[in-house]
């Protein structure tokens, strides 16, 4: 094929450099813009579009076995954190007790309970509240469990654990002011 291009000439046949892809670029130029495509052109574009069922399925799967192997772990260090929250709890209404009694001389009665570190339960020498915030339940939604004189000691504070029965191991354990934070 021998162009001209200054002179427009060209020696082969015009209906073959219409045609011919790498010549025009792969343009078509006798469709228009906007003509629509016909029903062949639409199936290929949206067969090309999206992803295959199969696809869908395998990523599907992946996740499975990710959550399968991680979800277990997490789950796990929740119980454990509820278990240490209760005994820095408690540990905390020890120091207010023992404020408590260095003011009043006793630790507050059974009767009186943890209540007594946030209101005057009408003690001599009482100065003043000896927690900064409300009491509150235990990581279960439960009140903490207060006696004084203690089986253990002066008092015992404890919490019955997630299944809310005396005993029980793990996440069902005990929580108590006579076992220490590592336990």
């Amino acid at each position: 094929m021998n162009i001209n291009r200054l002179n427009g000439e060209c020696s082969a046949p015009v209906n073959l450099l219409r045609r011919h892809p790498v010549f025009w670029g792969g343009i078509n130029w006798r469709r228009r813009k906007n003509r629509a495509p016909n029903a062949s052109q639409q199936i290929r574009v949206n067969k090309e579009a999206g992803f295959t069922l199969i696809e869908i399925l395998v990523v599907m799967i992946i996740i499975g076995l990710l959550a399968a192997l991680v979800g277990p772990k997490l789950f796990g260090r929740v119980g454990k954190a509820k278990q240490n929250a209760a005994r820095v709890q408690i540990k905390m209404f020890g120091q207010a007790l023992e404020l408590f009694h260095l003011d009043i001389g006793r630790y507050p009665t059974t009767a009186e309970g943890l209540d007594a570190l946030r209101s005057d339960p009408g003690a001599e020498n009482w100065a003043g509240t000896y927690t900064t915030e409300e009491i509150p339940q235990d990581p279960w939604n439960r009140e903490y469990n207060y006696t004084s004189p203690g089986s253990h000691g002066d008092y015992d504070i404890f919490s019955y654990g997630l299944d809310g029965t005396e005993g029980g191991e793990g996440e069902n354990g005990d929580v108590s002011s006579w076992k220490g934070l590592g336990q």
